[in-house]
């Protein structure tokens, strides 16, 4: 991956398992960098079991480093509401739990306005048969997850979850996006 400049923005997502949000964002041009992490909970620095209880109150996160000369965070959100389902209320799939809920937690008021726009359009045009239920709140309490998680389906593609979830993420993503895709 690229290193962050010091022409980056920082946007921190939430959707469901994180290594299938950082698998799409790996691929994404313009991102500089993903990190898998836990944010918004009570918790300092949980570990990936400790998150897994649902009693923490973190999320699974990625924490997105993006040139915004090359991306902007409305095309970032626009990614993001399309890999995964902004409409199931803490879960993904078979991911049921607190820590799996859709959320964007940003840095900045501007951040907060973008995010809150797009979601506001997403409604509009009627997307989702449900509403969309994806919180929008301030950064809270971010902690990067154990290095293991890191690059875990690049590191693992033929394990299980990666071939059969996360693999079909990273589909839908290369087609309905071919144009965002980063050159090999």
């Amino acid at each position: 991956m690229s290193t962050p400049s010091s022409n980056t923005e920082t946007i921190v997502l939430g959707g469901g398992c994180f290594w299938c949000t950082e698998a799409v964002f790996d691929r994404v041009q313009g991102v500089m960098d993903v990190e898998s992490g836990y944010s918004n909970g009570e918790t300092v620095n949980p570990s990936y079991e400790q998150v897994c209880t649902g009693r923490t109150g973190h999320a699974e996160v990625v924490k997105l480093a993006f040139d915004p000369a090359q991306i902007t965070l409305r095309e970032v959100l626009e990614i993001f509401f399309v890999v995964h389902d902004p409409t199931t209320l803490n879960r993904q799939g078979n991911d049921v739990g607190t820590q799996y809920r859709s959320g964007i937690y940003y840095v900045d008021e501007a951040q907060k306005q973008i995010a809150e726009e797009v979601i506001r359009e997403i409604e509009a045009s009627k997307t989702y048969r449900a509403p969309v239920v994806t919180e929008v709140k301030p950064l809270a309490n971010y902690s990067a997850a154990e290095a293991y998680h890191q690059d875990y389906f690049l590191n693992n593609p033929n394990q299980g979850y990666c071939a059969f979830v996360v693999g079909p993420k990273v589909e839908k993503f290369q087609k309905t996006f071919a144009s965002r895709v980063k050159k090999a």
